[in-house]
């Protein structure tokens, strides 16, 4: 799909989806629900990849991305929506293996492993990928994908697009080779985009093009540069229209779904009290939590959030913009990696859950997600949100 085609179309569609750990069943939950109401809609075959322009995923939501646009033998969507939390159910215990919680040699034990080294191996989630992905790359998704990752060696963001390796006609021999050494496999950004530091390890690899050039990644996960990416899927496609036109994306064109993976806020976790006690140990690993990063990935998608949505409002086109987010996880739910069937079929509820509940906007002045009066729940929004997805590909197709 052609980005420098979007000037021509009526709306540009996004998707984008946050990191979260074992918590992307929640977007999960949603997306099986909005692919429902499309196959509705237009038929059984209906996928996700056939009616947004972009999708965007960072760690756990570059999971859920590449999931939704990597093709299988058929060049259709290898999973759909109503797959991803199965998926999430049978492998995350695996991915994160649970040890006792409640024998204190072992919490001990677990602290200490966590100083000298990642939580988890990350062993089978390589494996895993790579069984899955093959050798597929970036330019072979379905639809136009950004998933971030981070640089630890060059200590600056990566990130991978396939509007930026898809072949492009008229170009320099030297952006030509640039392409095709950021055509990285699938499984190899997966893998990076989800190595969160302190759970699971950098991953390293290699990307040679057919003149024997070699780049380069030390990468770690996106979420240190941007846990929510609607933002970056916007600048993307205002990027790629300064290039084809003399103006940069009209917002009142674009139709935009975020999805969050669910906060903690309300449950008040930390304390300026505790926190003016805390020396490098406690701001890293405190209580099971990860403060230092709970706090940058949870302060990292709001901003976005506020920026994106004093955008849409400014323009006075709100309703082209929807983010599901809830606040309210508490304990365990608020984890990225306790994999207990239990808690894993909780995350399935509160997706369920999350659904019936009035739609909520941020304030912009407090960051504080508020009731918007006469807009339905989220189950409605997404109701009509497909609607104007399904007539949005139809306008494609007739032209």
């Amino acid at each position: 799909m052609a980005i420098s085609g979007l000037a021509k179309r009526k709306m540009v569609t996004v998707l984008s989806i946050d990191g979260g750990g074992i918590r992307g069943i929640i977007p999960g939950t949603i997306l099986g629900f909005l692919e429902s109401k499309l196959q509705y809609l237009d038929g059984p075959s209906a996928r996700l990849a056939d009616y947004f322009d972009i999708i965007a995923g960072t760690s756990t939501g570059g999971l859920v991305t590449t999931m939704l646009t990597a093709p299988n033998k058929d060049n259709r969507p290898m999973y759909e929506a109503k797959d991803i939390n199965n998926f999430y159910l049978e492998q995350a215990p695996k991915i994160f293996p649970q040890k006792s919680r409640n024998n204190f040699l072992t919490s001990i034990q677990n602290v200490v492993g966590a100083m000298l080294g990642p939580k988890y191996d990350g062993k089978y989630l390589h494996t895993l990928t790579t069984g899955l992905l093959g050798d597929l790359t970036l330019k072979e998704t379905l639809t136009n994908v950004i998933i971030p990752t981070f640089d630890v060696k060059h200590l600056q963001p990566v990130i991978f697009s396939t509007i930026d390796v898809r072949p492009q006609p008229y170009i320099y021999r030297e952006r030509a080779i640039l392409i095709s050494l950021k055509n990285a496999k699938l499984s190899d950004i997966c893998i990076s985009t989800s190595a969160a530091p302190t759970y699971l390890p950098a991953h390293y690899f290699e990307v040679k093009d057919n003149q024997g050039t070699t780049r380069t990644f030390d990468l770690v996960d996106g979420g240190i540069a941007a846990n929510n990416p609607t933002m970056m899927a916007i600048s993307h496609i205002n990027r790629e229209m300064l290039k084809h036109d003399s103006e940069p994306m009209d917002a009142t064109r674009l139709l935009v779904l975020s999805l969050g993976t669910g906060t903690a806020k309300s449950e008040g976790k930390y304390s300026a009290a505790a926190a003016s006690k805390w020396g490098l140990i406690n701001w890293m690993f405190n209580s099971g939590s990860t403060p230092l990063i709970d706090m940058f990935s949870d302060a990292s998608s709001d901003m976005v959030d506020i920026h994106v949505s004093t955008l849409f409002q400014s323009l006075n086109c709100k309703d082209n913009y929807i983010r599901i987010q809830d606040d309210n996880l508490s304990g365990e739910e608020s984890s990225v990696d306790i994999a207990t069937e239990k808690n894993l079929k909780r995350l399935v509820e509160i997706g369920k859950a999350l659904l019936k509940k009035p739609l909520s906007r941020v304030n912009l002045d407090t960051g504080r997600y508020e009731k918007s009066e006469r807009e339905g729940t989220y189950e409605d929004a997404l109701v009509d949100f497909s609607k104007r997805l399904v007539e949005g590909r139809k306008l494609r197709q007739n032209n």
